[in-house]
């Protein structure tokens, strides 16, 4: 299997499974001289674990993150940055009833056909399980930011099913909730409606948005490069992401050019429908990536499906799933900007020579 590594001065690698004994990365094109620990990476990680609410999958990781190398007293030394997390809690029991059968909905059926072989425990590589070292990864890159250029990076909730948090009432509250709420009077409203889910046996869909505050102008490339593609790649690189809006997003097809276009004054741009980012290039505004997360697939409710002998079967999915994937979604969306942001800002200087 190839193309597990992205970016391009900061270049990620991933590797593990599910329900293998660990999961990690390679960061390499880290700067050195940046302090980091691994309990600042795990706390980051940790945003996104599971079993932390009723709303979540129960299985829990200690999400131990190990520094392998790249790390000398606390800091960065320039070369390649490995990271490694254990998994402690997977219970492969869980998938024995489908290791012949492919679950609609996943990549049980198009990793067969690719491979014509694959890890049905827990969905193998193609488990979100993955991200945990995409958001260990972006610990890194998210303080480098915000230490070398002053770039704040949040994201949050801005949808559940048909329940809507687009307008951030209280960013304070954001990482004070299990859904990354940022309106704390729609938290009740949630939390019922996942009651109500989980009862059910059903899932639901999400989106998640992410804002990214004092990126300086100039960063991305006119044509193959554009920053916004990068961003749209990273996050449909994310498992169940199914769409990714930047700026206006597909809201732009009913505006005017008079209202989409954004006005520039002496002062400053007048709005931001672009999100930030004009010709591929970021513009100095803020950058603004909307995704939107599939209902999970794995669900206790029958359903009709193959069996890697071609004959219909029943499939009922059992063991410790989300109701709904995008509720953890926020701490992987944050990261993925943060890793995208860093490797363009090194891509920036590395071709201009300007320290931006």
């Amino acid at each position: 299997m190839s193309y597990n590594s992205f970016g391009h001065i900061l270049r990620v690698s991933t590797f593990g499974e599910s329900h293998g004994p660990a999961i990690g990365c390679l960061i390499d094109g880290c700067p050195p001289g940046l302090e980091i620990t691994a309990e600042e990476i795990r706390d980051e990680v940790l945003r996104r674990a599971t079993g932390k609410s009723r709303h979540t999958s129960q299985r829990r990781e200690k999400e131990d993150v190990q520094i392998l190398s790249g790390v000398f007293e606390d800091r960065t030394t320039g070369t390649p940055v490995a990271l490694l997390i254990e998994n402690t809690d997977a219970r492969s029991k869980d998938y024995e009833n489908i290791k012949r059968q492919f679950r609609p909905g996943h990549a049980d059926y198009t990793y067969w056909k690719k491979y014509g072989f694959r890890d049905y425990r827990g969905g193998g590589r193609s488990s979100a399980r993955e991200t945990a070292v995409r958001v260990a990864a972006g610990a890194i890159a998210r303080k480098w930011l915000r230490q070398t250029l002053a770039v704040d990076i949040q994201g949050w909730l801005a949808q559940l099913g048909p329940i809507r948090t687009d307008t951030v009432k209280n960013w304070e509250c954001v990482d004070d909730n299990p859904f990354f709420c940022p309106d704390p009077g729609v938290v009740p409203e949630l939390e019922s409606y996942m009651d109500a889910l989980r009862k059910s046996g059903d899932s639901v869909g999400a989106r998640v948005n992410v804002v990214a505050r004092n990126v300086p102008a100039g960063l991305g490339a006119p044509i193959y490069g554009k920053l916004d593609a990068e961003l749209a790649s990273a996050m449909m690189s994310i498992n169940a992401a199914k769409g990714v809006e930047v700026g206006a997003g597909f809201d732009c097809v009913a505006q005017k050019g008079t209202e989409h276009r954004d006005e520039m004054t002496p002062d400053g741009f007048l709005s931001n429908h672009a999100g930030g980012i004009l010709g591929g290039i970021s513009s100095g505004q803020d950058i603004i990536v909307s995704t939107a997360f599939k209902p999970t697939s794995s669900l206790r409710i029958p359903c009709r499906g193959l069996d890697i002998d071609g004959n219909e079967v029943e499939i009922v999915t059992k063991g410790r799933h989300d109701p709904c994937v995008g509720i953890r979604a926020t701490p992987i969306v944050e990261a993925m900007m943060a890793l995208v942001l860093m490797d363009h800002v090194l891509l920036h200087r590395a071709q201009t020579g300007n320290e931006k």
